[in-house]
């Protein structure tokens, strides 16, 4: 999976399910309400997936979920070997953390940064 492509994607909504039907009439995109922890958060296939919850042609899928405040845009998931060496070499280039690294059971280790103009980017290390 480690190939620093865009392996997810999450859009923050005020109004989810105005949002859900938005893309699902647009786009024909399946959304399905799949709570995260104690995050409320909803699944979006653009493409099948597998019983991994992996696309199984190419494609990205993502997320949606509420949004908490203004500042909070659309982010593009980074799939990385070493999110620890990944978030240093953010700091070192310029960038700042904006989310510190965490534990997403059944998936990995995610963290959010912001690139030196202030565009919002993660990084996903799959769980080993």
């Amino acid at each position: 999976m480690v190939d620093k492509t865009v392996v997810h994607f999450e859009i923050p909504a005020e109004e989810v399910e105005k949002l859900k039907s938005f893309y699902e009439g647009v786009f024909n995109w399946k959304i399905t309400h799949t709570p995260v922890g104690p995050m409320d958060y909803w699944l979006i296939e653009t493409v099948p997936i597998n019983e991994k919850g992996e696309p199984i042609r190419p494609g990205v899928n993502g997320g949606i979920y509420r949004r908490e405040n203004p500042q909070q845009t659309p982010t593009n998931y980074i799939s990385v070997d070493d999110i620890d060496s990944h978030i240093s070499k953010l700091k070192e280039l310029g960038g700042t953390l904006v989310q510190d690294k965490s534990h997403v059971p059944g998936v990995g280790y995610i963290a959010v940064g912001l690139d030196p103009e202030g565009n919002q980017i993660g990084m996903l290390q799959g769980e080993m």
